[in-house]
């Protein structure tokens, strides 16, 4: 049984490498399709974080059956921000086979050795909004859409292979209380304190036109020192706001500004579409957009996609407004949790934003691997 690596050079070889998870997953209760019209121009030439970025994409065959997939990133800007020479692997999925995965493996590293990298990491994207981090705990939850699911042998095989650990993200469930939280009653004192509020009334048109740039921006401020982290270009924003917009309620979007209706804190949510994008099967048409519209009008779940703090304000009580912002909106949807985006394990800024407010639980981990790649 020979195996062989291909890199995709044709629309057809990228719908092959888009698509190979549903065959492998195919009898998968938890893991969840992500829309193939997304991964096209994620992975497609219309991704602008091309600019900065390079990648190549890889698909194992044996005996004219793929069995596995990996794509290899090269993000320059966060190379130059962490002055480290790194080949980024995303997109990385393969059946049980140690020479399966070592294959693909070897490919990224034949690939970046050319271009001076003397390290591997992954699973990571392009940016930040890519899914990135291996599940390596929590493998009997159904995951949010927004994050990787894969059995748990991936990362037992990338450990044979050498790979350590570089970080860990934990995600948590958060219960939505039923009664006012006392803390609430200070929300006003922090509002009077720092001159700020919670932008109210608008569409997300409006809001979008508005403070759009500015949240974006703010996120790469926020976010700046997290890891692995390079900052959004003005395309990239352009194209995310074009892309999340149309799907956001505005009633779950909180935007907390100062005095001056400069953007301080944020946060966008989304009702749960996990189920939504299982029925939908990775295609908005013929019927799938059908199932994502259904959820996203009666649920009882959300996802916190990002939540993000100018770092001015953090520990100050702007996280306060966001959270009673969310929470009267998720009173008046019936919505009883959220599930919260991973969150890396020693940012305890990040980690103890629930302490005292709202009852958590780990639900799931994310590892990000790291290898030197030898001369």
């Amino acid at each position: 049984m020979t195996l062989s690596i291909e890199e995709v050079h044709t629309r057809r070889e990228l719908k092959q490498f888009i698509t190979f998870p549903e065959k492998l997953y195919r009898n998968n209760p938890y893991w969840v399709h992500s829309l193939h019209s997304d991964e096209t121009d994620t992975l497609g030439d219309k991704n602008p974080a091309l600019e900065f970025c390079e990648r190549a994409l890889y698909l194992a065959w044996r005996d004219g059956e793929i069995v596995g997939r990996v794509a290899a990133i090269i993000n320059h800007n966060a190379n130059k921000r962490w002055n480290e020479e790194v080949v980024r692997f995303g997109w990385i999925d393969f059946i049980d086979d140690i020479e399966v995965v070592r294959a693909l493996i070897d490919a990224v590293t034949s690939w970046c050795k050319a271009r001076g990298c003397i390290k591997i990491k992954g699973p990571l994207g392009f940016s930040d909004l890519d899914k990135e981090g291996l599940l390596v705990e929590g493998f009997d939850h159904l995951s949010p859409f927004t994050v990787i699911y894969n059995y748990p042998y991936y990362g037992e095989r990338l450990e044979e292979l050498g790979f350590v650990k570089d970080a860990d993200w934990t995600q948590k469930i958060v219960d939505i209380p039923t009664e006012d939280i006392p803390q609430m009653q200070f929300a006003p004192l922090v509002e009077k304190r720092f001159g700020l509020h919670a932008v109210t009334g608008m569409s997300m048109k409006e809001m979008g036109r508005k403070y759009g740039m500015d949240l974006f921006h703010l996120i790469n401020t926020s976010f700046a020192e997290l890891y692995e982290y390079s900052p959004l270009s003005d395309r990239q924003i352009e194209t995310y706001l074009k892309v999340y917009l149309p799907i956001l309620n505005k009633d779950f979007v909180a935007v907390i500004v100062d005095a001056d209706e400069q953007v301080a804190g944020f946060a966008f949510c989304v009702p749960s579409l996990s189920k939504a994008f299982r029925k939908a099967r990775g295609r908005l048409f013929p019927f799938g957009f059908i199932h994502i519209l259904k959820a996203l009008r009666k649920n009882d779940s959300i996802d916190a996609l990002m939540i993000g703090v100018l770092p001015q304000y953090q520990g100050k009580g702007a996280s306060l407004l966001i959270f009673k912002y969310l929470l009267e909106s998720c009173h008046k949807y019936g919505i009883t949790r959220m599930y919260a985006n991973p969150q890396l394990e020693d940012n305890q800024k990040v980690q103890s934003v629930f302490d005292g407010l709202m009852e958590t639980h780990v639900f799931q981990r994310r590892r990000s691997y790291v290898k030197p790649i030898q001369p």
